[in-house]
């Protein structure tokens, strides 16, 4: 970096999204239902009995919607796509329509000089997979390989960026585990088999890229730095649990061929012996890696929290966002510089970073999001230091580019740094939109503005 404290040349900057949260319509023109269509419109599984249906109605204002991310001024937007859009039974049958709506996405994107970078999946298994196991069935890294194989021979040309998953924990956790997510199952014995296979998934997907693909591929996993309450054995031995639990999971496996061996521990018998050969299988070297960072964790020894035996302590002395979680940005460069040297110099990505706060339901004029602002600023700095401190730092995007559909919460939670009315899809771009667009243009120099308020107006779309 300059002296200046401008980010490396050709950085990164955008915003990202997911197809269920934003696009609505998630059975027009030929697509068949998810497992978060099918979730959502079972009684008592959502906030409000909230859906995707309409979302931000994202299927149909996509092109207004890149014209506002070219105001903005992001050089790179990532979104993901719909498996049952574009495959409406998961496998065999192609629905042109579904994949001609990404392929437009994608050349509105690069007309606009805005780089595509796209997510296969993010929660969103078609329900007809579901029916067949969905992720407990090991056929479904095959699954996912052939469509990942649509996508590649459709996009490959014009997306350099692909991502294979988003998130493995959360969709095991929420929703094999816990039931809190689709597809709804709470089971300790399923957990395990999720995750194997979600990485089994990964894996075949990248390695038919290497046969089709000629540019770059990742992961994206949720990362959340682990702070031990104290220095007793039994903390410690906590905060070991809860970080192979969440963190280490995903990474050894793909990096060092093996789950932590904590992992037998917290499971017990309902951890299974996987065969050898699937780790050769799921160490595919891939291009980058992709982190969602939100909150940290610190962690005491509860017997009663099951199955981890580990505790979050919570910490009354920092702010924290709409969704209870903790605002400690020391944490997101904490855990980048964790992962340097946990797994080695790896083309890293800050993929989601954001928080939601109170923003009023509706909006004619700027929403004065200062704690976004302050949030976005600090938050960003971390990756700063990250860098400074020899990371290999390619890119930022904030979560998320519009209010939207925040799964089981509903609409009940606003993470946009553009607000959204739903009640008649305007768009109006908040403070933290204005000065998102300011650290982009200046390439990170405007952090060191004192006024959290950017003034320069920016059209409402």
């Amino acid at each position: 970096m300059s002296s200046d404290n401008r980010f490396p040349d050709g950085f990164l900057w955008g915003a990202a999204t997911s197809a269920y949260q934003i696009e609505g319509s998630p059975l027009a023109d030929g697509a068949g239902p998810s497992i978060w269509q099918r979730f959502a419109h079972t009684k008592g599984r959502t906030a409000n009995g909230d859906t995707g249906d309409i979302a931000c109605d994202h299927y149909r204002r996509w092109a207004a919607d890149v014209e506002l991310m070219s105001e903005l001024g992001l050089r790179a937007y990532r979104f993901s796509i719909s498996w049952s859009r574009v495959l409406p039974e998961g496998k065999g049958r192609v629905n042109q329509k579904g994949l001609t709506f990404y392929e437009r996405l994608v050349d509105a994107l690069l007309a606009k000089g805005i780089t595509p970078f796209a997510t296969l999946y993010h929660w969103d298994l078609p329900a007809a997979l579901d029916d067949r196991g969905g992720w407990l069935n090991p056929d479904i890294a095959e699954w996912f390989a052939e469509y990942a194989n649509v996508m590649f021979r459709a996009l490959d040309g014009r997306v350099k960026h692909w991502a294979t998953l988003n998130e493995p924990w959360v969709v095991t956790d929420g929703g094999y585990l816990l039931g809190l997510l689709a597809p709804g199952h709470a089971n300790l014995y399923e957990a395990p088999i999720a995750t194997h296979n979600l990485l089994r998934a990964h894996a075949m997907a990248v390695r038919a890229y290497r046969a089709a693909g000629k540019h770059q591929i990742g992961l994206v996993v949720n990362l959340e730095p682990k702070y031990t309450a104290s220095q007793s054995a039994d903390d410690l031995a906590a905060t070991r649990r809860a970080d192979a639990y969440m963190n280490r999971q995903y990474l050894d496996p793909v990096f060092k061929g093996r789950y932590p061996e904590e992992m037998r521990a917290i499971f017990g018998a309902a951890w299974p012996d996987f065969p050898a050969a699937d780790f050769d299988l799921i160490r595919e070297k891939f291009d980058f890696l992709g982190v969602n960072y939100y909150t940290r964790s610190v962690v005491r020894h509860d017997d009663d929290m099951w199955p981890l035996r580990a505790a979050r302590v919570p910490q009354p002395q920092h702010a924290h966002t709409e969704t209870g979680w903790e605002i400690y940005p020391d944490g997101l460069a904490d855990i980048l510089r964790w992962v340097k040297r946990e797994y080695g110099d790896l083309p890293t990505y800050v993929t989601e970073n954001g928080a939601a706060l109170y923003d009023p339901p509706s909006s004619e004029e700027l929403v004065e999001d200062t704690l976004r602002v302050d949030y976005l600023r600090r938050h960003i700095g971390a990756v700063r230091s990250a860098i400074a401190a020899g990371v290999d730092m390619r890119g930022y995007f904030a979560w998320s580019l519009l209010d939207n559909y925040e799964w089981s919460h509903g609409y009940a939670k606003r993470f946009g740094i553009v607000h959204v009315d739903y009640a008649t899809q305007r768009r109006t771009p908040k403070a933290s939109a204005r000065f998102y667009s300011q650290v982009i243009r200046t390439n990170g120099a405007a952090l060191a503005e004192t006024d959290t308020r950017i003034r320069d107006r920016v059209p409402s779309a």
